[in-house]
């Protein structure tokens, strides 16, 4: 602590440095006067003691203020991580205090800057290796330019678009609620229709080595509803994410010839629903589950996992999390004998657009 720390008021300091300096002259005074000391060396000692003690205190007032310029040199550079001590209890610790809270709020802006631009790559990827895949499939000769096939390509066109709009949400996590488009919707064909994109997806990579993607043309994927009827209530775009990132990652971590099941239940409450993925993987060690949702997180790169697993970019679960809990629900890693399962429960009302 220094020693104008316990000050609460830069005036109190200043009163301090008035009240010494009157009290050592006074001091010299009574001395030169018992002493029969001449008056002109009483006051050149006087100046002296005075003016050290004026340099003691205004070192002690302008030293956060020093501090402060030093950090904000370094913020101008880009360092966002530089603080200042915040230890006085006077106008200059409010303002050191201040002054760290705006730092932490441009070092917050800055990393969410650098991972929307990551999330949107991240993003972006899946929609246009489908593209890729379906349109090398008619080129190659693979199949037909059918119709089917290329209402195929249209949806993974559409979808890329709403990427586009719906990833700039990414901005507002931190900011406020990003607003959802929840419809009730039949869970089997809508579960069938992103099984059957990553499974062209996935086999188009495994044939394509130029699409720099890894390609496991060898995992059954495999859906399980029941019952088949069951119905869900959720944004359609958002839960493409989760589920989309979830089956990804699955078929990314399974072993050869391995097995993804994509699984969906009625969920407790009433009109809620559970999505399990569940894989063949060497699944995630105990103390890596509660942090396998966190950006950038690549906990499973450094366990041996399946040969088309490329360690990804570390934010496929935070995206599934993030629009799992836009939606009010809940996403976590569930007990299993093997391998991976992960846990999705949406609710059956609105609960995620408070």
């Amino acid at each position: 602590m220094r020693p104008l720390d316990p000050y609460r008021s830069v005036k109190a300091a200043l009163g301090a440095l008035v009240i010494s300096s009157v009290t050592i002259t006074t001091l010299l005074v009574v001395m030169a006067l018992n002493t029969a000391t001449e008056l002109r060396i009483v006051t050149i000692f006087s100046i002296i003691a005075t003016m050290l003690i004026t340099q003691f205190v205004a070192h002690g007032l302008t030293a956060p203020l020093d501090e402060m310029k030093t950090v904000a040199r370094a913020m101008a550079n880009g360092d966002y991580s530089r603080r200042v001590r915040e230890h006085r209890r006077d106008e200059l610790g409010e303002l050191a205090r201040t002054f760290n809270h705006m730092a932490a709020d441009l070092e917050a802006v800055d990393r969410h800057r650098k991972e929307l631009v990551a999330n949107v790559s991240h993003e972006l990827r899946t929609p246009i290796a489908g593209l890729r895949a379906v349109l090398e499939n008619v080129v190659d000769g693979v199949s037909e330019a059918d119709p089917e096939t290329m209402r195929t390509a249209l949806g993974q066109t559409e979808r890329l678009g709403r990427l586009v709009e719906t990833l700039l949400d990414l901005s507002r996590i931190d900011n406020g609620v990003v607003p959802l488009h929840a419809r009730r919707f039949e869970v089997w064909p809508y579960l069938s229709g992103i099984i059957k994109e990553a499974g062209i997806a996935n086999a188009a990579r495994g044939r394509a080595a130029t699409t720099g993607l890894p390609g496991r043309a060898d995992v059954h994927l495999h859906l399980d509803v029941s019952p088949p009827e069951l119905t869900g209530y959720a944004d359609a775009e958002r839960l493409h994410q989760v589920v989309a990132n979830l089956v990804d990652n699955a078929i990314k971590h399974s072993p050869p010839q391995g097995r993804v099941t994509l699984r969906a239940r009625h969920g407790e409450e009433p009109g809620s629903v559970v999505l399990e993925v569940l894989d063949e993987g060497p699944g995630i060690p105990e103390p890596e589950r509660a942090r396998i949702f966190e950006r950038f997180n690549r906990g499973r790169v450094s366990t041996p996992h399946g040969p088309g697993s490329d360690g990804g970019t570390g934010l496929g679960l935070a995206i599934a999390r993030w629009a799992v809990d836009l939606h009010g629900g809940s996403i976590g890693v569930a007990e299993s004998p093997r391998g991976c399962r992960i846990k999705v429960t949406l609710p059956g009302s609105r609960q995620g657009q408070g």
